[in-house]
């Protein structure tokens, strides 16, 4: 990092993409007291443009050029919320100046590239975040301080479920990686997050409603099984459309009970009439409602490890780990049989 700022002076974010989860994140470093947008990097220059204006601080100016900006002299860490491709020489160019990074899931599609990086972030005083924010989310936060604290005894199951609204474009689809690496890669996370030692994945990859996600050769829904060292077992449950909206929930089991988190809604107020029996507001419609705060933690936890503080969330081996949980899903999937996995090789 530069020394130019004190620890009481607000981090100088660089932000690498002004697609949408770019946007998420130079709103969130606007509403912080603690960061300033600096300068934002697109090949897009109107989009970087648009976000300086909006949210930037009164020095903040845009490039087309990442590395430029990774580099500048008066910047102090980096998000990086550009295509998954570039995630890699990113996350390098950061470690090469001292940045301390945020970087988007996945870190990249394949686990070989993810491997050459490993061992300069392992050795590396950098701190290299990872973009899962569930984590951080003070509903599933509070479900895990509860499991960790021993309310309902020793874990021994998860019931992860997570199903989006509509399907992504088809563009976006068709460069995701499929379902396994670009949605349930955060369900992965939140999986090791309870049962940090996976060693074995089962699929079923579903083909239920989408022509358009068949012909891309993926999957519009899934299950998926893992079994921990200790015998704990997880279930995800995925699917690109839910009529209801963004459907987000997690329960945790043990033998002296369970704790569960329903989904978010913007009201509490329910309706009990001659034609509904218990009604309520819908569920909020997607990751923007549905995970502003988290985003707002996540941020914050990673100001606190760019100041020289403990990075208390997910880092490089996480997204190492969820990638190859991924993989192992794709192949368990198209090959219909489990998948053992070593995370720690």
């Amino acid at each position: 990092m530069t020394g130019t700022t004190t620890p009481a002076s607000p981090v100088r974010i660089a932000l690498i993409g002004s697609g949408r989860i770019g946007q998420v994140h130079a709103a969130t470093a606007h509403r912080s007291e603690r960061a300033v947008l600096q300068v934002v990097a697109d090949p897009f220059l109107a989009g970087a443009q648009a976000l300086a204006d909006r949210f930037g601080g009164p020095s903040a100016r845009v490039t087309t050029d990442a590395v430029e900006a990774v580099t500048a002299a008066d910047v102090d860490a980096v998000v990086v919320a550009s295509p998954t491709s570039t995630h890699v020489d990113l996350i390098a160019a950061c470690l090469d100046a001292g940045r301390p990074v945020l970087c988007e899931k996945p870190i990249d599609l394949d686990v070989s590239r993810v491997d050459g990086l490993r061992e300069r972030a392992a050795a590396s005083p950098v701190p290299v975040a990872l973009g899962f924010n569930r984590r951080f989310d003070p509903h599933f936060a509070e479900l895990h301080r509860r499991v960790q604290a021993g309310e309902i005894g020793p874990l021994e199951q998860l019931t992860i479920t997570s199903r989006d609204p509509a399907p992504a474009p088809e563009d976006y689809l068709r460069a995701s990686g499929g379902i396994f690496r670009d949605m349930t890669i955060h369900d992965f996370d939140t999986a090791r997050w309870f049962v940090p030692d996976v060693v074995a994945v089962t699929a079923v990859g579903l083909r239920q409603f989408s022509d358009v996600i068949a012909g891309l050769d993926d999957y519009d829904g899934a299950v998926v099984t893992l079994v921990g060292a200790g015998g704990q077992s997880v279930t995800i449950t995925n699917s690109r459309h839910c009529a209801a909206g963004y459907d987000q929930r997690l329960e945790a089991t043990g033998p002296l009970g369970s704790l569960s988190v329903g989904n978010a809604t913007d009201s509490l107020v329910r309706s009990s009439t001659g034609t509904s029996g218990d009604s309520g507001a819908p569920f909020q419609a997607f990751f923007l409602e549905r995970y502003a705060r988290a985003y707002a933690a996540e941020l914050e936890a990673f100001l606190t490890a760019v100041r020289g503080g403990e990075l208390t969330g997910p880092g490089f081996e996480d997204g190492r780990a969820a990638l190859v949980l991924a993989d192992a899903a794709e192949v368990s999937a198209r090959e219909g049989r489990t998948v053992r996995v070593d995370l720690s090789a």
